[in-house]
């Protein structure tokens, strides 16, 4: 399985409106955090890292992981600070 590529060490906070979402697990999209479907080139398509579908709740401030090491997809949980 390949390794995910870190889009960015540390999170992407972001306004995010109450929706679906699908966050991108491999690190390879355009559209950081969000999935545009690179991961079916770059070998993830039916991965763990595959893209992950997210029900948010409520409108606010979310802090989508960037690195793609977190424990708690797709949320930072400062994962990116112990990253070489």
């Amino acid at each position: 399985m390949p390794e995910p590529k870190v889009a960015k060490k540390g999170p992407i906070v972001m306004e995010t409106p109450k929706g679906t979402y699908y966050w991108c697990g491999c690190g390879h999209s355009q559209k950081q955090p969000y999935c545009d479907g690179a991961h079916k080139a770059a070998g993830f398509a039916n991965q763990p890292n595959a893209p992950l579908k997210v029900e948010v709740d409520e409108d606010g401030k979310k802090p989508w992981c960037a690195c793609k090491n977190t424990k708690m997809p797709p949320w930072c949980d400062g994962a990116h600070t112990k990253l070489p």
